[in-house]
């Protein structure tokens, strides 16, 4: 199965073809500079020369039809037509509470992806582009859409609720909901892999460094706390991003600079971190030589990046009540050992032990005590391309089941009597639960996939979508 991964910016497209039957690449690339007269193609087959043009690209269509246009060059193509390609997967960095999983796009789907706007105007608008561009240029070519936010949903409520007005998050839906979630479950994946164990018995940080930074506690192959939070400031120090700051300093430095909340959103996210502190540069490499030649500006924000580190790593395995392995990843964590070593530094006490060799030179498995600490390299085309072809394939075997059945006028297949009677007892215990919650739940206890739309479908032909707040609270005051 060919399947071409996409990931669209405001102003980049990048690209990878995939044959997933081998997990191979059979070509990359990437657009940059979009909107503009000096846009740039970067185009990479697998088993031929790296070329670079420059050109006029004022739109994503405009860049759609070149990345397949050159994916068909008679010479440097890898397809001879687009109906090789047999589904695309899509990164969309937000899927909020609507979406627990990868989930093939539908008109349904598209819809939740522009609720979820409002959570990353920054990003989601342009997902949602590729999408449609990729519908006008690609029609009966089944997508896929594989969210950033999706691995961190089982997350427990004491660590993704903040301590602020229920009403908040019941209105706004004001909650941590973490990024990085495809890479984070990649190489805790890949570590199991590597340790021998399966990923269902082991306690994991995974710890995702690059200009952007995140850290996860892997429970058994589950996430249940990581750093980022309603958007990707929280947590460590960046390359730009602060990370964990007191919220006061919000209005205090608005109302003392004069600046705008917008201006201060900014300072936060573009000025801060790594070139606030250092006030010359955001790379890591060039903050390292610095410091190495003396500029004690340098050495603080490297002192300061490792210690949040350290500090989110020994709560995460008090969080976890134990600790198996530490995963690096993303370019810092793939690239420094100085990072790593300092990273790691006094956490004897909980079996963490490095070989400075090892860690030296990039090695795989870099500690020698009984947490294994690990360096794996992140691959997060190919979760998607992963993803896209299991989706893909679980939607035709669905098909294929679900063929003799008859459908309602609304086009849900009935649920069968076992099935509804799981439903009635999931929404009596959880009243409050949202529609995606629930088909969450009714598939693992059922042990088939059911879509949001169909139990939308049953409660409404139940009544239960209009029952009140207030009954629904007296509900959960009798379960208790």
């Amino acid at each position: 199965m060919k399947v071409l991964v996409l990931n669209c910016g405001s102003s980049s497209l990048k690209f990878q073809l995939f044959d997933t039957d081998q997990e191979d690449v059979l070509a990359k690339g990437v657009v940059e500079k979009i909107g503009s007269s000096e846009a740039i193609l970067t185009y990479a087959p697998s088993d031929r020369e790296k070329m670079v043009q420059t050109r006029e690209i004022q739109n994503h269509d405009t860049a759609l039809n070149l990345v397949f246009s050159t994916l068909m060059h008679p010479k440097n193509g890898v397809i001879k037509s687009k109906s090789e390609i047999d589904a695309i997967g899509h990164r969309i960095v937000h899927g909020g509470e609507e979406f627990v999983d990868s989930a093939m796009i539908t008109d349904e789907v598209k819809d939740g992806v522009r609720r979820c706007i409002q959570f990353a105007p920054l990003h989601n608008p342009h997902n949602l582009k590729g999408i449609e561009v990729c519908e006008e240029l690609l029609d009966g070519i089944p997508q896929v859409g594989v969210f950033d936010t999706a691995f961190h949903h089982t997350l427990p409520p004491s660590s993704y609720m903040y301590a602020l007005p229920s009403a908040l998050y019941r209105k706004l839906k004001i909650r941590r909901y973490g990024f990085h979630g495809t890479s984070h479950g990649y190489v805790a994946a890949k570590a199991a892999e590597h340790i021998g164990t399966p990923l269902e018995n082991l306690k994991m940080v995974t710890c995702h460094l690059g200009n952007g930074c995140s850290i996860a506690a892997v429970d058994r192959g589950k996430s249940v706390e990581t750093s980022m939070g309603f958007t990707p400031l929280e947590g460590l120090v960046m390359g730009t991003r602060c990370g964990d700051i007191d919220p006061a300093l919000i209005t205090y430095i608005a109302q003392t600079e004069g600046m705008s909340l917008k201006q201060v959103d900014t300072l936060m996210n573009k000025q801060s971190g790594m070139l606030g502190l250092t006030e010359t540069s955001n790379d890591l490499r060039e903050i390292q030589l610095q410091a190495e030649h003396g500029s004690e500006e340098h050495l603080l924000a490297l002192q300061i990046f490792c210690h949040r580190v350290k500090k989110y790593i020994g709560a995460y395995s008090a969080v976890m009540g134990g600790l198996d392995a530490v995963v690096f990843t993303a370019g810092i964590g793939e690239k420094s050992s100085y990072v790593r070593k300092h990273c790691l530094n006094h956490l004897q006490y909980l079996g963490i032990e490095i070989d400075d060799n090892k860690n030296d030179d990039n090695e795989l498995v870099i500690s020698t005590g009984k947490v294994k600490v690990l360096v794996v390299p992140t691959n997060e085309e190919l979760a998607i391309a992963r993803d896209t072809k299991r989706v893909l394939q679980e939607s035709e075997a669905r098909a294929t089941t679900d063929l003799p059945q008859k459908t309602s006028a609304e086009g849900v297949v009935p649920m069968s009597a076992d099935d509804k009677a799981e439903l009635l007892a999931l929404w009596l215990a959880s009243p409050k639960a949202t529609v995606s919650e629930l088909a969450k739940k009714l598939t693992k206890s059922a042990g088939r996939t059911f879509t949001g739309k169909e139990v939308k479908h049953e409660l409404e032909q139940w009544g239960f979508d209009q029952v009140s707040e207030k009954k629904k609270t007296e509900l959960l005051s009798r379960e208790a």
